[in-house]
């Protein structure tokens, strides 16, 4: 065996992007929204709002998930006083932005085991930059990822392909790897023609089947060996 054909065996993801979105996917950031939901709502002497709900509602944005609680305890406010109820959420939880959030069992192992494997990883979300980058700095995952590109960064975000592409510096889909949890990130990946990676763990509000995922998952520690039964004889160009 030659010296490339062991480099090419001991990585046989060299070559693979592989984005990943954040809440629900990487992270279950689910604890501390609603934590913080809870405690916007309560200045409006309202007790707190139904957890299993407002989990499945993180991926719509925090206007939204004050909005749903409101509305679930019956409640209404002015457009005016919604602004400001969102602008108390943002500022609370960007102050203490990890009290209750964790990975998701196994990713942290999962990404070491990616990038022995020769994969290039990315975070591709559409929660804002300015929140991403303190909560993976707090969590210490940060240097795990190449590029990591909110919401409020792309030029398009997702579910528009764009996003993913200037996540990970290229447009061809064949080598790139799309892994989240909701509608945005398996529309991104048909719309950049990459492999979508469905985790049923997240925080999609629409139901799986309708997410058109190429591959579902239960487990994260499941997706380095479907990853290397796929592509272990795809040839794959160098990034």
């Amino acid at each position: 065996m030659t010296r490339v054909e062991m480099r090419k065996k001991g990585r046989p993801l060299h070559g693979l992007s592989i984005c990943f979105d954040l809440d629900g996917t990487l992270i279950d950031t689910a604890p501390d929204l609603v934590r913080v939901t809870n405690d916007v709502i309560a200045t409006e002497g309202l007790p707190e709002t139904n957890y299993a709900l407002a989990r499945q509602a993180i991926g719509l944005g925090s206007r939204r998930l004050i909005s749903d609680a409101l509305d679930r305890a019956g409640h209404t406010v002015e457009s005016q006083r919604l602004d400001i109820m969102q602008a108390e959420f943002l500022e609370r939880y960007a102050d203490d932005i990890a009290q209750l959030s964790t990975p998701f069992p196994g990713v942290i192992d999962t990404l070491h085991t990616l990038r022995t494997l020769g994969a290039r990883l990315s975070v591709c979300t559409n929660k804002p930059g300015w929140l991403a980058r303190p909560l993976l700095d707090v969590l210490e995952m940060t240097d795990w990822f190449d590029r990591i590109v909110g919401g409020d960064e792309a030029s398009y975000a997702k579910p528009d392909p764009r996003h993913i592409y200037q996540t990970v510096g290229h447009q061809d889909g064949a080598r790139i790897v799309m892994v989240g949890d909701g509608l945005p990130d398996m529309g991104a990946a048909r719309n950049a023609r990459a492999l979508a990676v469905l985790v049923n763990f997240g925080y999609s509000h629409v139901p799986q089947i309708r997410l058109r995922a190429d591959v579902r998952l239960r487990n994260f520690r499941a997706l380095t060996p479907t990853l290397i039964d796929r592509y272990r004889s795809a040839p794959m160009r160098r990034l």
